[in-house]
């Protein structure tokens, strides 16, 4: 969002513009961001100029939202460097709570690289120099920024590079025990989020770098290495698709440049550079030939950070949602699409209970079943113990096929540990019928826990959890979930049974069950477009 006052932006539209609050006097209004609204301030008594950033009011009522937005003031202040925003005060003001910080006079990386495209390579490097100072200083106390992004990156007049709004900021010391932003939380703005942000994963400064890394790599090319029409189509091929080599779209770059922003571009944390120092290092060794950094002269203008999409977690759900192309009737269409899976997929209707057990069956009659019964026997084999398990749906009966066949036992191998999943599986959907949510979370893990040895499993334990989360009103981690089986799909090179697809949208929750089919289809689209 630019900087430059919109219509709904002036003094008579905002509800703040005009009025003074302590020793600010509100002049109007810059922007607004998911948690607060930016002013442009005078503080009387210094008699300068000042970004005044104003929490929601909605927001405010909520004690959790306050805190954090202190929170996070608190974290930005100890930044102290030439080339981080620097916070002046944090307050609460006729029940106004507030962040006072630096004003930035200039414009965004975003509006800069939005009239011009793409930038010399001098001033890429000295930005990406400046910048990777300020998450140095960053990294040294223990925070990181999570939305690097052109639109938090300020060009001042005078030539400095500034990086704003810590905002999403995660505090990894240990010293208050406590973190307002949570593991699991997917932050961040999808075009420039790394791999582990997308998938709701913890991280670290290496995430900054790469997030970084998408910046320099717009910078230099004149667009992002990923581009799409939704969040979730643009998430995804931060996990999956690799960028089209630098050299290629713009010739003659120098050959270490290139190979620094690939690097910060790779998608496994321990393959990119591991701290900004480290970045820093091979910045410095940078040498091209007549290099010389002349500061634009355009880039005077208004001020003021780029304070738009802040990306709360619950924004990015609600993006994700309401963003998937929904068009009327379209499961229909699903067995014409061929849609491709991961071979392991096929074996899958061999282990779905209606369809499978005819053929794992031995010839023999079928098993007794008295409904009313208590013991649990051992059954002559996994097979028979599985079959027993699921006509009878008790705990006691879906335990005993890894207690009497277990994987790691004497008798153990591949088709009792299969058969155990299985179980594991009904006995975490009998958990949620009987709202045990955290026996049941914990049967989903299990399952999710198996990786690529079993991505069918694993995608019907994701299922599982989105369940659980909903019944707990996770919104955060519906999001994550759903992202992980978008991901999962990008991979699949076989065609998937229909039933296989309508068996897991059934299992989940009637009120996701259209978005399931929505980011499917979108992912697919979305691979098969590139």
């Amino acid at each position: 969002m630019d900087s430059t006052p919109s219509k709904s932006d002036k003094a008579g539209d905002s509800p703040l513009s005009g009025k003074k609050l302590g020793e600010y006097q509100l002049l109007r209004r810059l922007g607004r961001g998911g948690m607060s609204e930016v002013y442009l301030a005078e503080q009387q008594s210094l008699r300068r100029k000042v970004a005044f950033k104003v929490l929601k009011s909605d927001l405010a009522e909520d004690e959790s939202f306050v805190r954090r937005f202190h929170k996070e003031a608190q974290a930005a202040a100890a930044l102290v460097h030439a080339n981080i925003v620097q916070i002046h005060e944090v307050g609460c003001i006729d029940g106004v709570h507030y962040i006072a910080q630096e004003y930035v006079p200039g414009q965004s990386l975003a509006q800069y690289l939005a009239r011009h495209g793409a930038v010399d390579v001098e001033l890429a490097i000295s930005i990406l120099f400046q910048v990777t100072s300020a998450l140095g200083r960053a990294g040294d106390q223990g925070i990181i920024h999570r939305d690097i992004k052109p639109a938090n990156i300020m060009l001042s007049s005078t030539g400095e590079v500034k990086v704003a709004d810590f905002g999403l900021a995660r505090i990894t010391s240990d010293t208050e025990g406590v973190d307002a932003t949570q593991v699991g939380i997917t932050m961040g703005t999808p075009l420039y989020m790394s791999p582990e942000q997308a998938e709701g994963e913890g991280v670290d400064p290496r995430s900054d770098i790469y997030s970084l890394g998408v910046t320099a790599y717009q910078m230099i090319a004149g667009r992002p290495p990923f581009e799409g029409e939704t969040a979730l189509s643009i998430a995804v091929q931060h996990l999956k698709r690799e960028p089209e080599p630098l050299g290629e779209l713009r010739p003659g770059l120098p050959e270490p440049l290139v190979a620094i922003v690939h690097r910060m571009l790779e998608k496994e944390p321990a393959s990119r550079f591991q701290s900004a120092a480290e970045l820093l290092q091979e910045l410095r060794a940078l040498e091209v030939e007549g290099m010389d950094i002349s500061w634009p002269t355009d880039v005077t203008g208004p001020g003021g950070v780029d304070w738009g999409n802040q990306a709360e977690a619950t924004q990015q759900l609600d993006t994700l949602m309401k963003t998937a192309t929904r068009q009327s009737g379209r499961w229909l269409r699903l067995p014409s699409l061929a849609l491709p899976i991961a071979k392991q997929l096929l074996m899958l209707a061999a282990f779905l209970v209606a369809a499978a057990l005819p053929q794992l069956l031995p010839p023999r009659p079928l098993l007794d079943i008295d409904a009313g019964s208590t013991a649990v026997d051992r059954k002559g084999s996994v097979e028979e113990q599985y079959v027993y398990a699921s006509l009878t749906n008790r705990e006691d009966a879906l335990m005993s096929v890894e207690k009497y066949f277990p994987a790691d036992g004497p008798e153990g191998n591949a088709k009792n540990q299969r058969f155990a999943n299985l179980a594991r599986q009904k006995l975490g959907d009998l958990y949620l019928e009987q709202d045990k949510l955290q026996q049941a979370m914990e049967c989903y893990t299990d399952l999710v826990n198996l990786g690529p040895e079993d991505p069918v499993l694993q995608a019907f334990g994701l299922v599982g959890q989105i369940n659980v989360h909903v019944r707990q009103g996770e919104l955060e981690e519906i999001n994550e979930k759903i992202i992980t089986i978008a991901s999962l799909t990008w991979d699949l090179d076989q065609s998937i049974p229909v039933e296989v697809i309508r068996e897991l949208r059934q299992k989940l929750d009637p009120s996701l069950q259209e978005t399931f089919e929505d980011v499917l289809l979108e992912v697919l689209e979305t691979r098969d477009r590139l």
